[in-house]
């Protein structure tokens, strides 16, 4: 199993990749926010789902660990092969999939290229309550809160590489301070 690669961009072309990892290219499919955000001659670091089939084997990287765990799961969904996961990943950022998947936006699924109204229906029955909570985006909730969305988060990757799905970890982080220090905000995390 091929966890990450990190190298250079050698090559960009059809939504795929060829990272340079020390004389190997590695081909790797890409969703559209990455595959725009990468120049060619920079280097990368892709967490990695090695598809393995009877004719094939196919790389799918993604620029966080959370994109990954959500591409993970979208799979698991009946009808819903790598490269449909990969074509809902595109639509948006990893974190506004995750939330459109927890707010039951079924439509907001079904804009991905290939993906109907009845596969875009399921994604959304089948992950609504793996996913974890929907966030808000008006930086304020009833309890006067702040809650922002950081589509990066290295406290939620923290979690996930501790083990915890990413539903959990997104709980977990309920409530902690966003202006805490990554290891703070994973320490006040763990004692939840």
């Amino acid at each position: 199993m091929i966890a990450h690669v990190v190298g250079v961009v050698a090559e960009k072309f059809n939504g795929s990749l060829i990272v340079d990892v020390h004389g190997v290219g590695y081909e790797v499919a890409v969703a559209f926010g990455d595959y725009e955000k990468v120049m060619l001659d920079e280097s990368v670091k892709l967490y990695t789902y090695h598809h393995v089939r009877e004719q094939a084997e196919e790389l799918f990287g993604f620029s966080t660990l959370a994109a990954k765990k959500l591409f993970e799961l979208l799979i698991t969904v009946q009808g819903v092969g790598p490269k449909a996961a990969l074509a809902i990943l595109s639509i948006d950022e990893s974190e506004a999939v995750r939330n459109a998947i927890a707010s039951g936006d079924a439509t907001f699924v079904a804009r991905a290229g290939g993906i109907g109204k009845r596969i875009a229906e399921r994604v959304v029955v089948d992950l609504k309550d793996k996913v974890g909570l929907p966030l808000r985006y008006d930086n304020s909730d009833i309890t006067g809160l702040s809650q922002t969305v950081n589509h990066s988060d290295e406290a939620l990757e923290a979690l996930m590489a501790l083990g915890y799905t990413l539903a959990d970890a997104t709980k977990a982080l309920e409530g902690v301070p966003t202006d805490l220090s990554t290891a703070d905000r994973v320490t006040q995390a763990l004692k939840v």
